[in-house]
């Protein structure tokens, strides 16, 4: 592993929708208390992304410690100066990527129940999922799914898939450094709130917290 910095204890996916108001929520969010985004739009073109990585950026940049990350998109790690970048399941594998990277780019995979832990090697952080149950995802992890992946894992975990503010201590106490979210962040009807109750939930558990 690298010494790049991770994402923060909360970590928003991007909808996929590529909507133009997610500037504007992103930025919502961060003044509610998001430090975290991972961009995900794989509909988009390697042009509008870096756009919008750039936008993205932006509505982050009054928030110290704030975490950018491109998902998929390797190549344009340095080109879009991202803090991250993440490869899915049908990317290449982490080993192969790392020499593409500029220095201090943390690099994230997804990972899932059976996956053999050899396939984790080389990433600085995973996403594992799915913790609940999401359509089409398979069986849900739950505590002991989650417990089971972090101490076969060698780098810190998010737990990712069907979470809500009321599993937050659950997945702490399982050992995950943190928790990710799509729906239930940057693609709620309302992000800022959304955030206050992630954020709430994960101060009561005793998680660092931006100011």
């Amino acid at each position: 592993m690298s010494a790049a910095r991770l994402p923060p204890v909360l970590l928003a996916l991007t909808p996929g929708d590529a909507a133009p108001d997610l500037p504007a929520r992103v930025a919502r969010a961060a003044a509610a208390g998001l430090r975290g985004v991972l961009l995900r739009e794989p509909r988009l073109e390697d042009s509008a992304v870096l756009a919008l990585a750039d936008e993205l950026a932006r509505a982050l940049a009054p928030w110290p410690g704030a975490w950018l990350g491109l998902h998929d998109r390797p190549h344009l790690a340095g080109a879009s100066g991202v803090q991250g970048v993440h490869l899915g399941g049908r990317s290449l594998a982490p080993g192969e990527v790392r020499a593409w990277l500029p220095a201090g780019v943390a690099l994230g995979l997804s990972s899932h129940a059976g996956d053999p832990p050899a396939r984790w090697r080389a990433a600085d952080y995973l996403l594992h999922a799915p913790f609940g149950r999401v359509p089409g995802k398979g069986e849900p992890l739950g505590v002991e799914g989650l417990r089971a992946a972090v101490a076969a894992a060698a780098c810190p975990l998010w737990a990712l898939g069907a979470l809500s503010p009321d599993d937050v201590g659950a997945v702490l106490g399982a050992g995950a450094r943190g928790v990710a979210a799509l729906r239930g962040l940057l693609g709620a009807p309302d992000p800022a709130e959304a955030t206050r109750r992630w954020c709430s939930a994960l101060a009561a558990c005793g998680a660092s917290m931006p100011p």
